[in-house]
């Protein structure tokens, strides 16, 4: 009984340290921080998503509803939502799966005194070798657009 209770447990202790599989649906972040005033901040990623070929197709101000509904001082949270429907295409076609990565979503929030911007990003590692070369392409404009909103 002694064995079998230890040969389980190493088990369970090894699929723990086990890597996921590659192509899992994992969720992948890209995340700055800035000082800047948070209404700079939202102006200079509608400004910069325009930049890089996408149209904003939503903006949920979350922070500013609450804050409407009566609480008093509560903290800036943005969603803001951007697609490119020729890029959409593109991915789509490769796989119809990655409708789940759409469309781009980014988000803005206050902590600790900064103004945190944090986006998803594609994975890279999928074993779909299309896929993951359309990540690859892909994500160096996604964070390029956090990073325009985190300079100063």
């Amino acid at each position: 009984m002694r064995s079998s209770l230890i040969l389980i447990l190493s088990q369970i202790l090894l699929a723990a340290c086990a890597e996921l599989p590659p192509n899992s649906e994992l969720s992948y972040y890209y995340q700055a921080e800035t000082d800047k005033p948070y209404a700079d901040v939202i102006a200079e990623l509608e400004a910069a998503i325009a930049e890089h070929n996408f149209r904003i197709t939503g903006h949920s101000r979350v922070g500013k509803v609450i804050r409407e509904r009566g609480a008093d001082n509560y903290p800036e949270y943005d969603t803001i939502q951007f697609c490119n429907l020729t890029l959409a295409k593109t991915v789509l076609d490769i796989t119809p799966h990655a409708i789940g990565y759409m469309p781009c979503n980014i988000v803005t929030y206050q902590y600790a005194g900064k103004t945190i911007i944090k986006i998803h990003i594609l994975p890279e590692d999928t074993g779909n070798e299309q896929l993951d070369a359309f990540a690859r392409q892909m994500n160096p404009e996604l964070k390029a657009i956090v990073d325009f909103a985190a300079k100063f």
